[in-house]
């Protein structure tokens, strides 16, 4: 009896530490596996469920299915005319050859190493090799737009033909621009990636941020800009002023000529009437109208007399003269 207790609690134990080992083992979705046995690579497993090993011996080792994130660090780069920018970027990637990446990285972080190698180097080299203008813009509508005083933040009332040229310029022109840089430098990348089994799925330019001494020119500059602008629409308001008061001016001109014409002409009527109605009167009784015209005189004039010398004048003849004639 104890012979045969013996030998089934060995074979007891050696199935019950089979079983420990593990013979089986899941691939949950969104995973991935290499089975590495006694250090060489045997199996690579991309199908979710459940899989046999050989326990004790296989070892699996696991990676992501799903599409993974890199975030670079800001770094200060020359430009083509030797200004220097901060870039940061970030860059999506995922394991495409488990086998490749295996035998090449082996670990995530490794990958997330060789990434910053790879991008931060042709990141480097593209900025480089091209302007600061292209780093920073997208294209050239900022040159085909006019400015309109809306878009300067000024109203409306200045007409934007009138206004210089020098606003609606000053930029130079851009052959790629910023666009057209992360997809180079997403094509570099990808040339460089796929012998450690990644696919690299985009690179994106997060930031550009000037470095503090080009930060200082770039706001001279546009405060440059700005007043060019200010004197120009200043410029083309004194004109408008200009024109304007001229304008006034005519036209006060024209008003008061056209006035002065329509006075001018009713104090001729006015006179001529009043010559008719004094012809009247003479015609009538001319010696009333004699007397009258004598009267109105001394009303008018002898007030302003301080003395009078002698009244043997013609003029006092109906003052002293005994017939009042």
């Amino acid at each position: 009896m104890k012979k045969i207790i013996l030998p089934l609690a060995v074979a007891g134990v050696v199935i019950i530490g089979v079983l420990g080992a593990g013979p089986l083992y899941i691939i949950d979705e969104g995973e991935q596996a290499v089975v590495v046995r006694m250090g060489a690579l045997v199996n690579v497993v991309t199908r979710a469920g459940l899989h046999v090993k050989v326990p004790f011996i296989d070892a699996i080792v696991r990676y992501p299915k799903r599409i993974m994130a890199w975030d670079g660090e800001q770094k200060s780069m020359p430009t083509r005319e030797k200004q220097y920018i901060w870039v940061d970027v970030t860059a999506r990637w995922k394991i495409s050859d488990p086998k490749k990446f295996y035998e090449s990285i082996s670990t995530i972080n490794a990958a997330y190493s060789k990434l910053a190698e790879v991008i931060d180097s042709e990141v480097r080299t593209v900025v480089a090799e091209n302007y600061l203008r292209e780093s920073v813009r997208n294209s050239n509508f900022i040159m085909e737009r006019p400015e309109t005083p809306d878009s300067l933040g000024i109203g409306d009332a200045i007409d934007i033909e009138q206004i210089p040229t020098l606003i609606q310029g000053g930029y130079e022109p851009i052959q790629r621009g910023r666009r057209q840089l992360a997809e180079e430098i997403l094509e570099r990348s990808r040339r460089m990636v796929p012998e450690y089994g990644i696919e690299l799925i985009d690179v994106v330019t997060r930031q550009i941020r000037y470095s503090d001494e080009l930060t200082q020119s770039v706001y001279a500059r546009m405060i440059k800009e700005r007043n060019q602008i200010a004197q120009a629409f200043r410029s083309d308001g004194e004109g408008k002023k200009a024109e304007w008061l001229g304008k006034t001016d005519n036209e006060r001109r024209s008003i008061l000529s056209a006035a002065y014409e329509r006075a001018e002409t009713i104090r001729g009527a006015a006179d001529a009437e009043a010559a008719a109605i004094y012809a009247g009167a003479y015609n009538g009784d001319r010696a009333f109208f004699d007397f009258w015209r004598a009267v109105e005189s001394y009303r008018t004039t002898l007030p302003g007399f301080n003395k009078t010398l002698s009244t043997d004048l013609d003029y006092f003849r109906y003052l002293y003269a005994p017939s009042g004639r």
